[in-house]
């Protein structure tokens, strides 16, 4: 089972970084740079899919779909799939977890916010009663088969360190496998949070230009991190490469000029499988 393996290489202290991915293509740049974990961003779901922020427009089966299309295109990696705050109450969480598994993710993320909830670095956050989130994680974990259950906490920003800390070490005692405290601002917050949360796997989120200071792997890791998300950095650079080579195709009218921007169109057809298309195809033509 995919979240058992998860399980297994943090519990032997391995470092893993998850890039974030929203779609079949994006899942399959991120295992061809040799990722063996990625994660599937609600933030990046909702601005590729409906061209929208993350502002609690997905629903619970919008992202079950994109799950589960992302680990039919990757099916040697693990998946992690953003749950947000479970879609609902407790039972609405138990269905968040069935079709997370029969996607075939190895794990989710389950959040302590209000619906409809925000990107966790925006203004404007609020949290549910602790006892809210508890429930849902509590049916979570009792009926996950396999799934790696990360509980997030967003409180750092609406009630301070202290009580995400102790909001993050109530979910702990619940059983969840990892505990996630949402924006901490500061080395000096990472540090506090370690030595809190020292026996759980503890989550670092890297927002390029977020709140979080940006850390490597191993920095977290010497912290004591070792479940690392880089939810934005695909999608932030791809607009940054579209909005530059479309400028360039509106102002000149060709990218002939500029080739060396573009992957060439046979590269392409390698990546998405297209020379094992045309031998299947081959196959059974040869048959009639």
């Amino acid at each position: 089972m995919r979240g058992d393996h998860l399980r297994a290489r943090l519990a032997n202290r391995n470092s893993v970084l998850m890039p974030g991915v929203w779609d079949s293509l994006s899942a399959k740049l991120a295992v061809e740079a040799d990722f063996d974990t990625v994660f599937v961003s609600g933030y990046c779901v909702s601005a590729t899919m409906l061209g929208k922020p993350d502002f609690g427009f997905l629903t619970q089966t919008e992202m079950a779909e994109v799950a589960r299309r992302v680990c039919a295109a990757a099916p040697s990696t693990s998946v992690v799939v953003d749950a947000d705050t479970g879609y609902g109450g407790p039972l609405n969480a138990i269905r968040t977890v069935e079709l997370w598994e029969q996607a075939g993710a190895a794990g989710m993320f389950l959040e302590d916010q209000v619906w409809p909830k925000r990107c966790g670095h925006m203004p404007g956050k609020q949290v549910v009663p602790v006892e809210d989130w508890l429930a849902k994680l509590r049916a979570a974990v009792e009926h996950r088969t396999h799934l790696h259950i990360t509980a997030r906490t967003d409180a750092r920003a609406m009630n301070g360190l202290d009580d995400a800390i102790e909001r993050a070490k109530m979910a702990r005692d619940l059983g969840v496998d990892a505990v996630f405290i949402e924006a901490p601002e500061s080395v000096a917050e990472l540090e506090r949070i370690a030595a809190e949360l020292s026996d759980v796997t503890l989550v670092a989120n890297m927002v390029e230009t977020g709140k979080t200071p940006l850390l490597t792997p191993a920095e977290l890791a010497e912290l004591g991190f070792l479940l690392i998300v880089s939810p934005l950095s695909g999608l932030f650079t791809m607009v940054h490469a579209i909005r530059e080579s479309l400028a360039l195709l509106r102002n000149e009218g060709s990218l002939r000029g500029h080739l060396d921007r573009l992957v060439a169109f046979d590269d392409f057809g390698g990546l998405v499988g297209l020379g094992d298309q045309f031998a299947l195809e081959q196959r059974y033509n040869q048959t009639r």
